[in-house]
């Protein structure tokens, strides 16, 4: 169903491209490469079993928790207007 001057299935093309553009941004954000031994941001040791369990790591626990709250609070923008940011 269309509405004012969108073509039928206009909506759906949103929804789809909001979902793409999210997939790409976290695949973007995946460790890559070889774990580090200290946290980038702090220096502190990064334990051995951390590194075995995300290969390519580059934060300590502490660092990237604070990232992904950054993150989360960075992503709230909605850039095509859809009602869902409204509801925010």
């Amino acid at each position: 169903m269309a509405g004012g001057w969108t073509r039928d299935g206009a909506v759906q093309d949103q929804i789809d491209a909001s979902v793409a553009d999210a997939v790409d941004r976290v695949r973007g954000n995946l460790p890559r490469g070889e774990s580090l031994h200290h946290c980038e941001e702090c220096d502190e040791p990064i334990p051995e079993a951390r590194r075995r369990a995300v290969p390519g790591v580059r934060l300590c626990v502490a660092c990237q928790e604070l990232q992904d709250k950054q993150q989360a609070i960075d992503s709230g923008y909605n850039r095509r207007g859809s009602k869902d940011s409204q509801l925010r």
